[in-house]
């Protein structure tokens, strides 16, 4: 029977990398984009759900999670517009998230199935970022507590979850960051001398969602170059 695969953020990088690599005979895979919906509208994750579902024929056994912003928001932005910077981004990054964590755990119960849940989150949930992406960070953090917490409570009932922490990835999102805050160092603040490609990632991500062991669920994977070791 083929594992059936929903994954948000899919449109390119990592997204797409991870796409890429569950792709395969034995997989139905929904990558989907922004140009499915708005993630930040909070009624768009149930809807994109639903869609989901209809598109692979009522049965989802595995999430990834993998849409998300960065977006700077200086503290010294106004009061108005750095709050709807923050709620932006949270929403995005983590709430959406949640959303989708939430429906996939009550459709594994409803169907009494087992699912994987594989949350893409960064190394900044870890050691922080820049003065301007404080949001992003407390975004990625929670995404790495929601998912202890899923593994933790849900894992008698074969509902496993991991997450991976990538440091900086050759991708467009990173790009703009390592060109605003000076690539050359920020690089050498990587032991391995170069950042992550998206296919290191995906690697990871398919691994998580279709071999790792049972008894892993709760873990967190750095893909860093050694960038944070914890």
């Amino acid at each position: 029977m083929q594992t059936h695969i929903l994954i948000t953020g899919a449109s390119r990088g990592i997204g797409a990398a991870i796409a890429a690599s569950l792709t395969s005979n034995d997989t139905k895979v929904v990558a989907l984009s922004g140009a499915d919906g708005d993630l930040a509208n909070p009624a768009t994750p149930a809807r994109l759900w639903q869609a989901s579902l209809d598109r692979l024929d009522g049965r989802i056994d595995v999430l990834i999670n993998n849409a998300g912003v960065f977006e700077a928001n200086p503290v010294d932005n106004a009061d108005a517009d750095w709050l709807a910077n923050w709620n932006h981004t949270i929403q995005i990054n983590l709430t959406a998230s949640a959303d989708l964590c939430r429906r996939a755990v009550l459709h594994w119960h409803e169907r009494r199935a087992a699912g994987r849940i594989v949350n893409i989150a960064s190394r900044a949930a870890h050691r922080g970022d820049s003065p301007a992406h404080w949001h992003y960070a407390a975004s990625k953090a929670g995404m790495v507590a929601m998912t202890k917490t899923i593994a933790r409570a849900y894992a008698r009932d074969g509902i496993l979850a991991f997450a991976i922490c990538p440091g900086f990835t050759m991708t467009g999102m990173a790009d703009d960051y390592l060109a605003s805050r000076g690539g050359d160092k920020l690089l050498a603040d990587i032991p391995l001398g170069r950042v992550a490609m998206p296919e290191e990632v995906a690697e990871m991500a398919r691994w998580c969602a279709l071999d790792a062991p049972a008894s892993m669920t709760g873990a967190v994977l750095d893909v860093n170059g050694a960038s944070y070791v914890r």
